[in-house]
């Protein structure tokens, strides 16, 4: 089939650098003489054909921005076979040879149902802070999202050391610790807590303690927010060691901002990749980059669960505190 007009959506949550993607398949499409649908607010937009023809003006000066030109947003309507049967409805409707689909896990999911339901062409590009995609040591976003938790924890220590205290800082990481891990040993933090490792709350109190005796007037320890709220393990640090604790939340700031160098240029090699694969008949495939050569797999093994090595990086943490 020759590729006349694709679709490119993000959904999920946004990720820095997800314009960059989006103006790598514009431009690429373009160049191949393809016609490109935004689909704006993810697979909610598709459903409602909520659709915007992009040109190449249109991804203009949009490759520092964070965030998402094409929005996104959580759509449980698509779970449904009606959802996705409405979906189908607008893409051939609207004539969509295939889809370009921005985003993790869950995005990756819709791209597998519109695949093997409706035979839908589908390629998926990572779009994720989390970095939990497999096929692909990064993930677009991911190392934006590190080097915003870095900047703030270097500025809590500042305060940390001035005002002698310990400070919990939490960070986004539901399902996984790749923030919390990397910002940790970046920023030379005193301990981290993840979903993926068990923690001896005992010992760790215990550390703090000894510390303190020693003259060490500083800690900060860096808590992923699947593991455990930063609340309570400043509540529970102060109530059994009685050193004076506190919390910084970073929350959603890790989502935004200029997406760095690193994440441009993935955003950019990746997004033309997806297009290529459409032009060439490929169909549920997700792109990504393994030693900085371009890799492609399966939507399906894209999904399963990644392998994240963390007792290297969790020991290096603790020799080096």
């Amino acid at each position: 089939m020759v590729i006349k007009r694709i679709g490119v959506l993000t959904s999920g949550g946004d990720a820095p650098a997800m314009n960059a993607a989006i103006r790598s398949v514009v431009r690429y499409a373009l160049h191949y003489k393809i016609e490109v649908m935004g689909i704006i607010k993810g697979y909610s937009g598709l459903i409602n054909e909520e659709l915007q023809l992009l040109d190449h003006r249109f991804v203009s000066n949009i490759i520092s921005r964070g965030g998402t030109i094409l929005k996104t947003a959580r759509c449980p309507e698509f779970l449904t076979e009606d959802g996705q049967a409405r979906a189908v409805e607008v893409i051939k409707k609207n004539n969509i040879d295939g889809l370009v689909l921005i985003g993790g896990d869950g995005t990756y999911r819709g791209g597998i149902a519109l695949g093997k339901k409706w035979g839908i062409s589908c390629i998926g590009v990572p779009g994720t802070i989390d970095n939990d995609v497999n096929g692909t040591d990064s993930t677009i976003g991911s190392d934006t999202a590190v080097n915003t938790a870095l900047e703030a924890i270097d500025k809590i220590r500042d305060t940390a050391t001035s005002m002698e205290r310990i400070f919990v800082v939490e960070v986004m990481g539901r399902d996984s610790g790749f923030i919390a891990l990397q910002a940790a040993l970046g920023g030379g933090t005193e301990d981290c807590l993840i979903p993926e490792r068990k923690f001896d709350f005992n010992i760790m109190c215990h550390d703090i303690v000894e510390g303190n005796l020693k003259g060490k007037i500083s800690w900060i320890i860096v808590v992923a927010e699947g593991k455990a709220k930063a609340e309570d393990i400043a509540k529970q640090i102060t109530d059994r060691t009685s050193l004076e604790t506190r919390v910084v939340i970073l929350g959603h700031t890790q989502r935004g901002g200029t997406p760095t160098a690193r994440d441009r240029i993935l955003a950019s090699r990746l997004g033309a990749k997806a297009v290529e694969l459409l032009i060439k008949g490929e169909k549920g495939k997700a792109v990504g980059i393994i030693s900085d050569d371009i890799n492609i797999v399966d939507l399906e093994f894209a999904v399963s669960k990644k392998k994240f090595e963390t007792d290297n990086f969790y020991q290096l943490i603790k020799i080096l505190t």
